[in-house]
């Protein structure tokens, strides 16, 4: 096992990213095919075909999720995993072609780096190239490169996040993983701890600011624009799940977020979980849901503690000395 979300059957990884311009993409493939739910929570969130992931719409399976920087600019990163898909006759057989079905979420990271440099068609479909079983990199990789986090108090006093993944396993075979990409506008918790292991900066006294005791003093929070944040990942089961199922599983693992972000779901973000079944035996929902959250819990901390500082934004490696609880 690899400790990522490959480690479900039937799930692939790739990641590309530009780390002088602080941007990069990360493609979930499923070549065979996915049952997919969808869980929006943030107010402010860049998606493309998560209609399509309504129980009550037709389109049953999914064959890749994409998962980007660069504002709504990314999205377009999913119709390069779409060209990839079709060249390797992958995707929804409609007679006179195969249409791959590849919803997508995009957070914000154009403060840091070269606003003027997305991931664009090319990066998806090089990224959607390089998928594969097996171990990765975390932190500044594929969407997590120019992810932030801790920006309750201006992007200024912010920290880096990053990408991150995880896997349980059980023996009887069945296997939950989870990826994603954590760009909070607030401060990231242990969960059972409570220490803070990333927030804002206090530029004053260089220690870490309590996001939620700040917003207890400071009401407003105007100074940060709608859409300027956003954590997005997936997690992965290999069992068997309807799409309405799969949807109550992306709606139990935001749990996760609201165990480890503090504030979350804001309407500064734009939180969005996608869930993905590979098919296998039958399960409690209640019981996949609950596990696939903690699995994110872990996802997302590895995040955070793989995140390297970059010019003006350090991270919890470069700072773990200032951490508070």
């Amino acid at each position: 096992m690899h400790g990522n979300i490959t480690d479900v059957p039937g799930v692939k990884v790739g990641n590309l990213e530009n780390a002088e311009a602080l941007t990069g993409c990360t493609i979930v493939v499923v070549e065979e095919g996915a049952v997919c739910g969808v869980d929006v929570r943030g107010s402010a969130p860049g998606t493309r075909e998560t209609d399509l992931l309504d129980p009550i719409n037709k389109i049953d399976e999914v064959h890749a999720i994409s998962l980007a920087g660069g504002s709504a600019f990314g999205l377009d990163a999913a119709s390069g995993v779409m060209q990839y898909l079709e060249e390797q006759g992958i995707g929804l057989d409609v007679g006179v072609a195969k249409v791959p079905i590849v919803p997508s979420a995009v957070l914000f990271d154009l403060p840091i780096g070269n606003s003027t440099i997305r991931p664009d068609r090319q990066m998806g479909y090089e990224a959607a190239k390089k998928a594969s079983i097996g171990p990765f990199p975390f932190g500044n990789i594929g969407a997590g490169c120019g992810a932030t986090v801790g920006k309750i108090t201006g992007i200024e006093n912010c920290m880096k996040g990053g990408l991150g993944s995880a896997s349980l396993t059980f023996e009887n075979g069945l296997v939950i993983g989870a990826i994603v990409a954590v760009n909070a506008v607030g401060d990231i918790r242990n969960p059972l701890t409570r220490e803070i292991l990333a927030g804002p900066i206090d530029p004053k006294t260089e220690e870490l600011i309590d996001s939620i005791a700040y917003l207890q003093q400071n009401a407003s929070t105007d100074h940060i624009l709608p859409g300027t944040n956003t954590t997005i990942g997936a997690v992965a089961v290999n069992a068997k799940l309807t799409k309405a199922e799969a949807k109550k599983i992306a709606q139990i693992t935001q749990n996760a977020l609201a165990r480890t972000i503090f504030p979350v779901h804001t309407t500064m973000d734009g939180d969005t979980v996608f869930a993905l079944a590979t098919g296998g035996d039958v399960y409690p929902v209640d019981f996949l849901g609950n596990m696939a959250a903690q699995v994110m819990e872990e996802a997302i901390i590895v995040a955070i503690k793989a995140a390297d500082a970059v010019e003006g934004v350090p991270s919890y490696k470069s700072l773990k000395h200032k951490v508070i609880s």
